[in-house]
């Protein structure tokens, strides 16, 4: 077998790959045999037709059997040989067979150079503050409270702004389709509310229908509903207003295990500090994430970035469904989405492979109890049984990026124990 390498770039690679006629031949008449065991063509005894034949009648399947045979073996074998290992499955392209000639290809392909991750003492990294803002405690307790609130009926007067109106409404469009909706409740004021929708409430009450109509601008988020005109026929069912519990002991049992509203406050500030901290690791990692991208001074392989973003955006859409949205009918530019996220893949690529040269050269290793104690703790997260998680795991080939990214966790704390930390 001939081979010719050929650097397109420090980390594009091409490789021409000649196979000879007598080995492809043998092929042919390998895959050809197990074409006449199962041919059936009238004429012939199955079992018994000509292998001239069944190359001719067969040629395209034979031929495409014979590449699929030959050409990840010769890959491998070639790569092999020259201590190459590709980030990505090679690129097959101008393949040139024939019987009686050699199998002629070539294969594009990108692998990583060496390099030196450099020395890990000169990484400065600022550790921030972790601590919470004064108000903090007061504010989520303000949430909280909010969240709690119950919606009463309003008697002796019409609805005002911050009511919620519970309503019968006929919303048409510019088309003039027509949707119906019982008892819906709008909250006057809200965010979400069409513009002006909320001042032509305002001063109902319950019986009373009006018919009004709302322009949405130009600039409205929802591009289909942009500079058109909606028509809306409301009759108004009930008013309510928010009644806000008091902020007392009753309030804090209320919400759990809490005897008493300083044993709230008390927890909140706990819980607080814990993401504080939680927030200031998070900066701290970015950081010598960011730092170890400047590192690698070649380009990226393009391949890895591709496979970076396409993971960015199945968890976004992810989140998306989660949050019962459908993606494919959310209003956002995917395409424009995705190139927004290239030069983020870019350095999260770049970061791991450093992060991988660290675990190489310091011979960082995952043991066997290091993987089970994590998949325990995702069992216990999940609500399942550590085999059941390493039995999907084991179906779905997840082991080895579990053992991935274990590696990396364990190069991160190695690279974080040498950098430099300073307090902001």
């Amino acid at each position: 077998m001939k081979t010719e390498f050929e650097d397109v770039t420090e980390t594009q690679k091409r490789i021409s790959i000649e196979i000879p006629s007598d080995i492809v031949d043998q092929e042919i008449d390998r895959v050809t045999k197990g074409y006449s065991k199962q041919a059936r063509l009238p004429g012939f005894r199955p079992g018994k037709v000509p292998a001239s034949v069944i190359k001719q009648r067969f040629k395209d399947q034979i031929l495409h059997d014979v590449l699929h045979g030959l050409i990840p073996r010769a890959i491998e074998d070639a790569l092999t040989e020259r201590g190459v290992e590709p980030v990505d499955t090679p690129n097959v392209k101008d393949v040139n067979i024939k019987e009686g000639q050699p199998l002629k290809f070539t294969a594009a392909f990108e692998t990583l150079p060496p390099f030196d991750p450099g020395d890990l003492a000169t990484i400065s990294l600022r550790q921030p503050p972790a601590t919470i803002e004064p108000e903090a405690v007061e504010q989520t307790l303000t949430r909280l409270r909010d969240r709690a609130a119950r919606l009463e009926p309003v008697e002796g007067r019409p609805a005002a702004d911050g009511d919620t109106v519970i309503a019968e409404l006929d919303r048409k469009d510019a088309s003039g389709e027509t949707d119906h909706h019982d008892a819906v409740p709008i909250e006057l004021g809200a965010a979400a509310n069409p513009p002006g929708f909320d001042a032509n409430l305002v001063g109902l009450g319950p019986g009373d229908e009006k018919t009004f109509t709302v322009h949405f601008p130009e600039d409205y988020a929802v591009k289909e509903l942009a500079n058109t005109d909606v028509e809306y026929m409301v009759k108004v069912k009930e008013l309510r207003h928010r009644v806000l519990p008091e902020l007392d002991d009753e309030f804090a049992k209320d919400l759990g295990e809490f005897e008493t509203l300083d044993a709230l406050r008390d927890r909140i500030e706990k819980d607080l500090t814990e993401e504080a901290e939680l927030a200031a690791k998070r900066q701290i990692r970015n950081e010598l994430f960011k730092q170890l991208a400047q590192r690698v001074t070649f380009e990226v392989p393009a391949a890895l970035v591709e496979r970076e973003i396409d993971r960015r955006l199945e968890e976004f859409a992810r989140r998306l469904m989660e949050q019962n949205m459908d993606p494919r009918q959310a209003n956002i530019d995917w395409a424009q989405f995705r190139e927004a996220q290239r030069e983020p893949a870019r350095e999260a690529v770049a970061s791991a492979l450093v992060l991988d040269e660290i675990a190489r050269r310091e011979n960082l290793v995952v043991t066997d109890e290091d993987l089970d104690k994590e998949i325990e703790q995702f069992a216990t997260r999940s609500g399942r049984t550590p085999a059941a998680v390493r039995a999907q795991l084991e179906k779905e080939g997840g082991i080895s990026r579990l053992y991935a990214g274990l590696r990396r966790e364990k190069a991160v704390d190695f690279a974080l124990a040498r950098a430099t930390l300073a307090a902001e």
